[in-house]
């Protein structure tokens, strides 16, 4: 989904490529809890693959609070910061198409090895991402900052 409804500095915040270090991509979320229906507020890192936003579990698929929150209550808010600071409405949606979830894998992969590497497993392997949780973040078109 395109980002072109949102200011330009929020747009240019969340369109991060390969040669963003570690601080541009880490965010926080809201996320409300499943049992509890609290707020649970984390820090978590985003990916940009094939133009659209995602969270992801990282290597080895772990369960999360947050993947497990999201599959409960996918509306959260995604707070920019370190830099820009916006609290935005958002939407999850869990990739679940064994195709769509490779590909963006693969490219989430790419970007994690790049020389300066803003992940924290190096060299990272896409058999090691196989079972992460995926989830595709849209900002629907009312967002504001």
């Amino acid at each position: 989904m395109s980002l072109s409804h949102l200011p330009e500095h929020v747009r240019r915040a969340l369109e991060i490529t390969p040669a963003a270090g570690t601080r541009e991509r880490i965010i926080d979320i809201t996320t409300v809890g499943r049992r509890t229906g609290r707020p649970r507020r984390i820090e978590i890192f985003f990916y940009r693959a094939g133009g659209n936003t995602y969270l992801c579990s990282g290597a080895g698929g772990a369960a999360t609070d947050w993947h497990a929150n999201l599959l409960a209550h996918p509306d959260f808010v995604v707070h920019l910061k370190n830099g820009v600071s916006a609290d935005l409405p958002a939407r999850a949606t869990p990739v679940t198409d064994p195709a769509e979830r490779r590909a963006v894998l693969a490219e989430i992969v790419a970007d994690l090895n790049q020389p300066h590497d803003p992940g924290t497993i190096r060299p990272t392997r896409l058999e090691d991402w196989a079972e992460s949780r995926l989830m595709r973040i849209t900002f629907p078109a009312q967002a504001r900052t």
